[in-house]
């Protein structure tokens, strides 16, 4: 459901030449796919993502004077803020990370120091790029990692070398040995060593101490995770597994001997600062400018912490300097409470292109049961379908859903598209049970059988609320 029908294209052409393919209508259009409304947002971000590409196009020496123009988002919870950052960043194969402003506190007293959000980045940058490159050493790494099962598969008597490592023995030994090899490769290709145990060396885990204080303490600016795993060395074990799994294991760690991690890491930390895409989430429940005391230190310390990031600065890292002037930001609040002109005028500043997202109507839920590539509707078909169901709902099924999905809105809490989910789980919930039992079936829903199962919860209002 997460793909785009132009992946295969962008699996044959390098990163920078894909975004440049596209044009904002050609982006918009992608979005489309998955994202129903909202076209103001959609267009703000496929001009920031054009921008960013015509940005690099530029001569440098005043390529690092052209920064992004990052997008603060309005608008209630499920309407599709979200969505449309972390699809951007998946269309543009973006490192994107996605983070809550209520969770940081002022230099970190009690929540996370905002600079973790960037480490948070680069770490997920160096996991893209060194999934890319074991990608293109995948075959190798299968056929080392083939020859090491043999290897375990087929140990030389006690004792004795294997004769594939002992110049001493004869030439006959050695072909009847190369030929026994030969059989085990295919024996493991047809799935006969399937079920036989082997013992394979792994990495153990850093300790607890490494765990707990390293973990903590990356968030206070230093590598202190880095030094603690450097001074403990790092213990191996035995363990014992099929086959497969084996394989699998082995497959890993061939692949990573193959992979340079170093230009992995040099790579992570340029798309990080090229690239990256941060989505700050609640920054509405950080705005004001009165003051505070005890844990709930300043809202407005929060946005002065967050703003030489924004603005751009160099960030510490385990794997290097990270300069942030580069990096888009995107953030976004339902802000109910609150305004954007609550926030201090030097982070309002660093927003300068603000777009308010439309409340979802009954007619938008019909649209996001049924048209996205990955609509829900869709979603449960496909589910039931791996119990051989055949699901069918009628088009006056989906608008009665729609109805009531929207009723319970205006009734309760209105929590947007993420009602549909809801809605759809209590309506299923019997099928989705007695699946196994209705094999080979065929169950069409009708506008009467929504009505049957959800009218008395709909009905009820305090049923509603504590149900759906």
């Amino acid at each position: 459901m997460d793909t785009f029908t132009n992946t295969s294209l962008k699996e044959q052409i390098p990163h920078d030449a894909f975004v440049a393919s596209l044009t904002p209508k050609e982006i918009v259009a992608e979005l489309e796919k998955f994202i129903v409304g909202q076209n103001k947002a959609k267009r703000a971000v496929a001009i920031a993502l054009r921008n960013r590409w015509r940005s690099q196009q530029l001569p440098e020496d005043i390529r690092d004077e052209v920064a992004p123009k990052n997008i603060l988002m309005i608008g209630p919870t499920g309407v599709g803020k979200t969505e449309i950052a972390r699809r951007l960043a998946k269309l543009a194969n973006s490192p994107f990370i996605k983070v809550e402003a209520s969770k940081y506190t002022e230099v970190g007293y009690v929540g996370r120091d905002v600079e973790s959000m960037v480490r948070d980045l680069v770490e997920l940058s160096k996991n893209m790029v060194k999934e890319e490159m074991e990608k293109e050493v995948r075959e190798k790494a299968r056929v080392l990692a083939e020859e090491r099962l043999i290897d375990l598969l087929l140990p030389p008597p006690a004792g004795q070398k294997s004769p594939k490592d002992d110049p001493d023995s004869d030439a006959l030994g050695k072909q009847h040995y190369n030929s026994t090899r030969e059989k085990f490769a295919a024996y493991i290709k047809e799935g006969r060593f399937d079920e036989r145990m082997v013992e394979v060396e792994t990495q153990e885990n850093p300790g607890p101490m490494v765990e707990v204080f390293g973990g903590g303490m990356e968030d206070m600016g230093s590598n202190i995770k880095d030094m603690l795993g450097s001074i403990m060395p790092k213990k191996t074990k035995t363990k014992k597994m099929k086959t497969p799994e084996a394989f699998k294991v082995l497959c890993r760690q061939e692949a990573d001997k193959l992979i340079d991690h170093d230009k992995a890491t040099q790579e992570a930390l340029e798309r990080t600062e090229k690239n990256g895409i941060i989505f700050i989430d609640e920054i509405d429940k950080i705005a004001g400018r009165q003051g505070g005391q005890g844990p709930d230190v300043s809202r407005e310390g929060v946005q002065r912490d967050l703003l030489p990031i924004v603005e751009g600065s160099s960030i510490n890292t385990r794997y290097g300097i990270v300069k942030t002037d580069h990096i888009l930001f995107i953030s976004a609040g339902a802000f109910h409470s609150s305004k954007p002109s609550d926030l201090i005028p030097e982070f309002q500043g660093r927003f300068p292109i603000r777009v308010e997202l439309d409340s979802l109507t009954e007619q938008d839920f019909v649209r996001i049961l049924t048209e996205p590539d990955n609509a829900l509707i869709k979603q449960y078909i496909a589910l039931l379908k791996t119990e051989d169901i055949k699901l069918e709902f009628t088009d006056e099924a989906v608008s009665e859903i729609a109805k009531m999905s929207a009723t319970v809105n205006t009734r309760t809490e209105n929590i947007g598209a993420r009602r549909l989910q809801t809605v759809i789980e209590k309506l299923l919930e019997d099928i989705s049970f007695d699946a196994p039992d209705l094999s080979g079936q065929t169950i069409i829903l009708d506008r009467e059988k929504v009505r049957e199962k959800l009218d008395s919860i709909i009905q009820d209002e305090d049923l509603s609320r504590y149900i759906l």
